[in-house]
């Protein structure tokens, strides 16, 4: 039987690459809410050292109909083609420590392959823990802090920062597969979710990134640089605040998710703000509500010009 063809490729010696040092991921793709993955993991890339390590074949992972790659046209010829690329990478924190970070796609295809891969990569270079990131819509309010829930077997941090521990069946996540497969060999993993407020969903939320960042700090110890994100996110959160004080529906949906946030965060720093007063989440059809009731207010601002 022939031997299975690799995919992934190293640009960087495997023999330069350092041993037991922490994994940080973050894919994009299914879901992304306030562009928290692609926020945190372009901060890292461009403002900290780092280089390519390794990259995984595009060609085998990714449907490019679906997520159609970047090709440069000028005038009359084309000048350049820009592949996706899912890549882990070296890089150092803010005080030279060094760690290593997995970003790009979400793979379209064979998730057992890559996270075989990846389980690989953990196995060879003794990686000491795995911290991933993605985020999801949830009926919240940005004036209250973008609240985590924690997946994994680091029981520390789950005690610490999830506060919403629900018995549900979710959308998987190529990393959760990934985290999965960890688990089963006894590695320290731990993902995050964060809960970002619906309405700012599709934006790019300076705030979710930052939480992204913060998370991963609390699980490595490794330092980032963000005093960029937080003006960032005081100017963006800024600009929110006038939208909602000039809109009586947008305002209204706001004050009532912030009743509910700090009705069920009293007396417990880490109940969920999802549940209600005996800790249980409101049904499918509640949440569907909520949001069908803000996208109907959202489509008559577009319309009338009041909320770009």
């Amino acid at each position: 039987m022939p031997e299975r063809e690799s995919l992934l490729h190293f640009v960087m010696d495997a023999a330069e690459v350092p041993r037991g040092l922490p994994l940080v991921a973050g894919l994009t793709g299914f879901a992304d809410s306030g562009s928290a993955v692609t926020g945190f993991t372009d901060y890292i890339v461009d403002t900290m050292d780092s280089q390519i390590i390794a990259i995984f074949d595009a060609d085998s992972l990714l449907d490019y109909r679906a997520r159609r790659p970047i090709i440069y046209f000028d005038q009359d010829h084309l000048t350049g083609f820009e592949p996706p690329m899912l890549a882990f990478h070296l890089v150092r924190d803010e005080i030279s420590r060094p760690f290593i970070l997995l970003t790009g796609y979400e793979p379209d295809f064979k998730w057992e392959a890559f996270s075989k891969e990846v389980l690989n990569f953990v196995e060879r270079f003794d990686v000491a823990t795995t911290t991933w990131v993605h985020s999801i819509p949830m009926p919240v309010p940005h004036t209250r802090p973008i609240g985590t829930t924690v997946s994994g077997n680091r029981a520390d941090l789950i005690e610490q920062f999830s506060v919403w521990r629900p018995h549900t069946q979710v959308p998987a996540n190529a990393m959760h597969l990934v985290e999965y497969r960890l688990q089963e060999i006894e590695h320290e993993v731990a993902g995050f979710v964060l809960l970002v407020p619906h309405y700012l969903a599709d934006t790019e939320f300076p705030q979710a990134s930052l939480v992204a960042l913060e998370s991963i700090s609390s699980a490595t110890g490794l330092i980032f640089p963000t005093d960029r994100l937080r003006e960032e996110g005081r100017e963006f959160v800024s600009k929110i605040d006038e939208q909602v004080e000039t809109n009586e529906e947008l305002n209204k949906l706001v004050h009532t998710l912030e009743q509910r946030y700090d009705s069920y965060m009293k007396d417990n720093a880490l109940r969920s703000p999802l549940t209600d007063v005996e800790g249980e989440l409101p049904t499918a059809d509640e949440i569907a509500a909520e949001l069908e009731e803000f996208l109907a207010y959202r489509r008559g601002t577009e319309e009338s010009g009041d909320m770009r």
